[in-house]
């Protein structure tokens, strides 16, 4: 049974509107400065409610440069929507979407009843994401999130995030040495540790959220798109109201291209 699992007080504050932590962790821009930010950002941690092997996992977070290189390399796609295709292989995404969907219609079909969103799009997203599961990331992503809080380019925003993956450690919904991408994204379809908090949904009833399970993370982003605004049985296509929505999951218009073109082909 897909089931939202009771949300602490200190997750009712992280999830949604994700308030931040007081700010009073000074950020830096190199390294210098990493280990006594993260002293005064575990104080903050304490005081929110994180326990003790929430904090023992910040202790043992150190700073990223992969981390920095690849935040300060990010431009936007510039890509045409055919280049983007052909280079994000959506061909094979596609193919590799109806495969999996022929291997277990009644899940899909089930999260289409529960969450209204067609598997086309959720194969599209997993399949862009990670190529199905077969790539995490390379990062740490305690690590991760942890530098780019740090780091004074978006502090607030990334604090959210990392006050929200110590809760998830603390649940035993996150391994502290957990592997995802540059800036701390988790699982199959990449969450940031917040919106695995606010949008995170339990579909094979082992009583945790794991992004690394597959069944929780479709069901997962369903969720997401469901509370951004999808609209049941409704198209897609570029134009549609639940096209608009998929600027939720990602700002870039030719990925949203890709996911409606993508998903219709799956679904077709």
């Amino acid at each position: 049974m897909i089931k939202t699992l009771r949300l602490s007080a200190l997750s009712l504050c992280l999830s949604g509107a994700l308030a931040a932590p007081g700010l009073a962790a000074q950020c830096g821009n190199t390294s210098a400065g990493f280990n006594s930010w993260k002293a005064a950002f575990a104080q903050e941690a304490q005081a929110a409610g994180i326990g003790a092997r929430g904090l023992q996992a910040l202790a043992a977070t150190s700073y990223s440069q992969g981390t920095i290189n690849a935040d300060r390399k990010q431009t936007g796609v510039r890509y045409s929507l055919k280049d983007f295709m052909r280079i994000r292989g959506t061909a094979a995404i596609a193919s590799g979407g109806k495969q999996r969907k022929a291997r277990n219609p009644d899940f899909y079909a089930s999260l289409e009843r529960t969450y209204g969103v067609p598997a086309g799009v959720l194969l599209a997203i997993h399949g862009m994401e990670t190529g199905f599961g077969r790539n995490f990331g390379k990062y740490s992503v305690l690590s991760s999130v942890a530098t780019v809080a740090y780091d004074c380019r978006r502090t607030e925003f990334f604090s959210r995030h990392l006050m929200a993956a110590l809760e998830l450690v603390d649940r035993g919904w996150l391994a502290a040495n957990a592997i995802g991408a540059a800036h701390g994204e988790i699982g199959h379809t990449q969450f940031l540790a917040g919106n695995v908090l606010g949008y995170g949904q339990d579909a094979n009833g082992d009583g945790r959220i794991d992004l690394f399970n597959e069944a929780d993370a479709m069901a997962s982003t369903a969720n997401f798109l469901a509370a951004k605004g999808w609209k049941r049985g409704q198209p897609y296509a570029e134009g549609t109201a639940n096209f608009r929505v998929l600027n939720e999951w990602n700002a870039a218009t030719v990925y949203q291209q890709a996911i409606a073109i993508t998903g219709a082909q799956i679904d077709g």
